[in-house]
């Protein structure tokens, strides 16, 4: 209730008789800075600024590091700056120089950011000396002492100190070393010079791996591999940690015995590194051992419960080992942590698909595609299982959306155009079975496709088109030669002649094709055999087999049109111009005039009756 409680401090400010109106004009600027009112909240602080003493140096401290805060969201960084700058002299801290870094940054100062980076390293932590926590004698009460305070209160919030502080210089480092030199590698090298001369020492290596990173981001691998290399004879924590990154870089390029050596050496210097666990499962699971990798996934687990890498690839590694319900256990897990994850979310579809739960799968996809709307292959899947189901006016549904985000898969646009060849929509199975041309240009069928779909739908002129287009691509395809020999005949063209002729040729040398491949295995069956023999036996199989192929060849001649053949051979006399149509049988129509028009016909020849004749 800010209104209210702003009105109540005004009237309690204007009392003369109260003397801490400045402490209260701070509350007033916190409410005015919630509020968004940045304008009135450094108002409000400058003058709680004006009335609070000298002698209050903390609470000074921090009514200007509210009024910094208060400039920099007002984008006012010159301001700002002049704040934390203030601070810094008077007394530094933590959170003052990470805004000032931030101020530099914003206006683009390279020099100011690096003193701002000395300053912020340099500030005081108010965090005593560790070895405290550490026994130095046999003394068994100062043993029990030290034991109490290891993990009390002022002992974590020392920790979680330490741990904001190194937060702040990483953060503030990954910023300004690519701007304050002329290239990332000198600003970074600057920031790891400058960390090692500090108390925090042990950062540098942080930012040496940082480093690496970066250089993959980049997709630098030849540097990243560099500089993690250097880290092999540090020690064992920063070890494995470049060990790990090494590994999984190398598992990315399929250098698997070079991941697995560093998945190694990451495991043997950090025995409870749950990435390092990881990768070593990776390793072994590329061999094909499930069941040794499962295991490096799980002890991964053991010693973090959350690393959901490890789980998924345990949920993987069950699927490959056909345990199905206990891959599930692991990707239903996964989901409970990771809510929104569209390969989770995949993964137990496609299981309970492989379990012949199809209800459950489409419930998942139906979540999958909530997350991700445009996701073609999980809108196919719904419409194949909807297929699968019978629900055919649902699976249109999702293979025409699966179809609008993705154009180009083949199987989709088959199922579309035969589901309007069943529901006799001919004309709009042509747009599919085209576009299934474009794609797959060397595939005659989805030509001969579209032409079947116009002569269905009784456009025998564009049918007759396509099938002569079919003909210039494809001259040797026997069945568009029928379809053409049986059009032209059926319209009464001329060119029936030609086709013809053309249909026997072509079905000539379609049985000579296949002579030939049958010819080509029996010889080389037979070489085989003969290899067997003797240099003399070899060398009379030759000549006959020479002799043998000669006389195929002279009979294969003498078979063509025009060798020895009458030019009636040209006819279609004798021709086959069956067709087998690739869209299949044609759906009957329902005959119910026909069977009115037999049942009056039945009716007539009856003899009637001479009691029904009129009088």
């Amino acid at each position: 209730m800010y209104t209210e409680a702003l009105n109540t401090y005004q009237v309690i400010v204007k009392n003369k008789m109260f003397s801490q109106a400045g402490r209260l004009k701070v509350n007033m600027a916190n409410i005015y800075l919630k509020q968004k009112n940045y304008s009135k909240a450094i108002k409000y602080y400058r003058m709680a600024l004006d009335q609070i003493p000298g002698a209050h140096k903390e609470m000074r401290i921090k009514i200007m590091q509210n009024i910094g805060v208060s400039f920099i969201k007002t984008g006012q960084y010159t301001d700002a700056i002049t704040s934390f700058e203030h601070i810094m002299s008077e007394s530094p801290n933590l959170n003052a120089g990470y805004n000032l870094i931030l101020c530099y940054f914003a206006i683009g100062d390279r020099d100011k950011m690096k003193k701002a980076f000395q300053k912020l390293i340099a500030a005081p932590l108010g965090i005593d000396d560790e070895d405290k926590y550490f026994s130095l004698g046999d003394d068994p009460h100062s043993n029990l002492v030290i034991e109490a305070i290891k993990n009390d209160s002022l002992h974590q919030m020392e920790q979680e100190r330490k741990a904001l502080a190194e937060k702040y210089i990483m953060t503030a480092a990954k910023l300004i070393a690519p701007v304050i030199e002329h290239s990332f590698d000198v600003g970074n090298d600057w920031c790891v010079e400058a960390v090692k001369t500090s108390q925090y020492v042990e950062l540098a290596n942080d930012l040496e791996i940082n480093k690496a990173i970066t250089y993959l981001r980049q997709k630098n691998f030849t540097q990243a591999v560099e500089t993690l290399k250097m880290f092999e004879k540090k020690d064992s924590r920063v070890k494995s940690a470049a060990a790990t990154n090494l590994s999984f870089l190398y598992f990315l390029e399929n250098e698997n015995t070079q991941a697995d050596l560093y998945a190694d050496l990451a495991v043997t210097s950090d025995r409870y590194n749950p990435l390092a666990l990881t990768n070593k499962g990776n390793a072994v699971f590329i061999t094909g051992d499930y069941e040794k990798a499962a295991e490096y996934f799980k002890e991964a687990l053991r010693n973090d419960s959350s690393c959901t890498e490890a789980l998924y690839n345990l949920g993987l590694t069950y699927k490959k080992s056909n345990r199905l319900e206990e891959a599930l256990d692991c990707f239903l897990k996964l989901h409970a942590i990771l809510r929104n994850s569209a390969q989770v979310l995949s993964q137990i579809a496609s299981l309970y698909e492989l379990l012949e739960d199809p209800n459950q799968a489409i419930e998942w996809l139906m979540q999958l595609i909530s997350i991700a709307p445009t996701d073609s292959q999980a809108l196919a899947k719904l419409g194949e299982l909807y297929d699968t189901e019978g629900d055919k006016t649902q699976a249109f549904q999702y293979y025409c959306e699966s179809y609008r985000y993705f154009p180009s898969n083949i199987e989709v646009i088959q199922w579309l155009g035969a589901y309007y060849i069943d529901t006799q929509f001919c004309e709009k199975a042509i747009k599919y079975f085209e576009r299934a041309a474009l794609i797959q240009p060397t595939q005659v069928k989805w030509q001969l496709m579209v032409a079947s779909c116009y002569r269905r739908s009784g456009n025998y002129q564009k049918s007759l088109e396509k099938y002569k287009d079919i003909h210039r691509k494809f001259p040797e395809n026997v069945e568009c030669l029928r379809f053409l020999v049986r059009l032209c005949t059926d319209i009464g063209l001329k060119e029936v002649q030609e086709y013809a002729t053309k249909l026997k040729k072509a079905e000539r040398m379609k049985e000579l094709k296949e002579q030939r491949v049958r010819s080509g295995r029996d010889s080389s069956a037979r070489s085989r055999r003969d290899g067997r023999e003797g240099s003399a036996s070899s060398d009379s199989g030759q000549s006959s087999g020479t002799s043998s192929k000669g006389d195929r060849l002279s009979a294969k001649l003498k078979t063509l049109p025009g060798v020895n053949d009458p030019y009636e051979a040209s006819s279609n006399k004798d021709l086959d111009a069956s067709y087998t149509d690739p869209l299949g049988p044609q759906v009957e129509r329902p005959k119910t005039a026909a069977k009115r028009r037999v049942e009056e016909e039945e009716f007539a020849d009856e003899e009637l009756g001479e009691d029904l004749l009129p009088e």
